[in-house]
Order: structure tokens, then sequence, then C-alpha cells
């Protein structure tokens, strides 16, 4: 990758995909969604799996939806019932208010990669940011999906889950568990970062923002993960590097055009979260 703080000539740990000799926009989107959450829940910025927090704050909603419209149809209640359902749609919606930035901030960034995956299938590169700003990191994870020659240009708007998007998924984890990725004490609640390098054309300024020279501190040592599809849409006998390189070279050939970084305007904020303390 260009632009980042580390030399350009380190490899990356690669995952392949089983089923598929293509890379469709439901797996890249359900790839970077599953590190985002891994990464918020590894370095304790939020206190539960993604997917459990999800479950719970739609749970809240609901039901501060149902007593809100159970306490406007009931007329006659007795005081103790009334304080109960009071104090309890009181704790619910406290809830609510300490997940509803947090989720609002995933939720944009899930609306954004699925506009930019939609306009540019053939894009390749992302990193995603743990710190106070994109400039002075924590930990910083590089994302790269190498597409196969077979792969067609496609601008489908399907990010529906599937078994071939899971199991990637699962094995990306995996991996970044197995580099040690998600280690390390408690920051604290800090932000997380979502960059895209795309062609300089593209403009969506209300999800992302041009960040051409973009540069990360040298002093971080990224966690680097390449995706890609069936061997036999690869060149075998190029070294994963000399791929690498290739494959972007022919992405810009294709586009004829510059890619250059952009950095999503939606920012996750972790929240504070009980750390266990030192026996």
């Amino acid at each position: 990758m260009e632009g980042e703080g580390s030399s350009e000539t380190e490899c990356y740990t690669a995952i392949e995909t089983n089923t598929t000799d293509s890379l469709d926009n439901s797996i890249i989107f359900h790839v970077i969604k599953n590190i985002l959450g891994f990464i918020l829940y590894m370095h304790q910025q939020i206190p539960a799996v993604l997917q459990d927090l999800t479950l719970e704050f739609d749970s809240l909603k609901q039901e501060y939806n149902e007593m809100t419209t159970a306490a406007a149809e009931q007329t006659e209640a007795k005081a103790s019932i009334r304080r109960q359902q009071i104090s309890r749609r009181r704790e619910v919606r406290l809830g609510i208010q300490r997940f509803e930035k947090l989720m609002n901030a995933i939720s944009g960034i899930e609306t954004a990669l699925k506009l930019i995956i939609s306009e540019n299938p053939k894009i390749e590169s992302f990193i995603l940011i743990l710190g106070a700003t994109p400039l002075r990191p924590l930990h910083v994870y590089e994302l790269s999906f190498l597409h196969g020659s077979n792969s067609v240009l496609s601008a489908s708007t399907d990010f529906t889950t599937n078994k071939a998007a899971e199991a990637l998924a699962r094995k990306a984890v995996r991996a970044l568990i197995t580099n040690g990725a998600g280690s390390g004490s408690y920051p604290g609640p800090s932000k997380l970062f979502l960059l895209v390098k795309a062609p300089s054309s593209f403009n969506l300024p209300l999800h992302f923002l041009p960040k051409r020279d973009f540069k990360y501190s040298k002093k971080i040592v990224p966690v680097r993960l390449r995706v890609k599809c069936k061997s036999r849409g690869l060149q075998m006998d190029a070294p994963d590097c000399a791929r690498q390189n290739s494959s972007s070279i022919s992405l810009r050939d294709s586009l004829s055009e510059e890619l250059i970084w952009f950095q999503c305007r939606h920012v996750v904020k972790g929240i504070a979260c009980a750390t266990q303390t030192e026996e």
C-alpha cells in the first residue's frame, strides 16, 4: 500500500476463499464488518461482541416503544404499578442513550462501506485505525482484497450474508488472533477510523473526505491481512508481494485514474468498559 507508515514491500497474512473464485460485495463487506467488530471488542471499546450488542440495542428500543404505547393506552393502574413502569422505562431509556451514538456511528460506517463497494467493485485497500487521530494511532489494521482474474465488475447492491462470506469472515478473525491482534492493555475509550483507497474521482462527501497524502506514524507496526479468491484465478508462481503490486497496477490501469485515500466521516468512539483489576 502507498502512503502508509510502513514499507510497501512488507507482506500480508493471506487467507483464501474455499467455495468461490471471486470476491463479491457481500464477502468484502462482511469481512470488514466482522474485523471492525473484532477490533472494538478485543480492544475493549465495546462491552460485548458487536452482534450481541446490536441485538441488545434493538431489544431496548423495542421494549421502550412498547412501554410508551402501553402507558398511553393505560387509563387506570395502581400507583405502585405505575411507579414500577416509570422506573423501568427510565432504565431502558438510559440504556438506549448509552449505546445510541456508538450504534449510530457503526451504522453510518456500514452504510458508507456499502456505497463505496457498490460504486467500486474492484476496490482493494482498506485501513482500520484505533487511536485519538488517524495520524497518531494506537493500532493499525491494513486489509487488502485481491480479486481473481475471473472476477467481473459488478454494481450489485446485495449485501446479504451468505455461507462464503461468513466462513471467510471467521477465517479473517482467526488469522488476526494468530498474529496477536487485539492483545495489549485497555487504552480507555478511543476512536476507530476507516480509510479506503478509491479512484480520485470518487465523490461521496456525506460519507468520505479525500486524504490524498495520508500517512500514519512510522512508529506503528500494522497488522496486515490479505483476502484473496481461489488460487486458480491468480498467478501461483509469483511471490505474494509481487502479486500485490501487479494487482494494484492492473487496478489502476483498468480504472485509468489515480487511486487516493478517503477517510470515512463516521467515526466510532468507544464507550467506557469495566476492566479487570490486577491481582
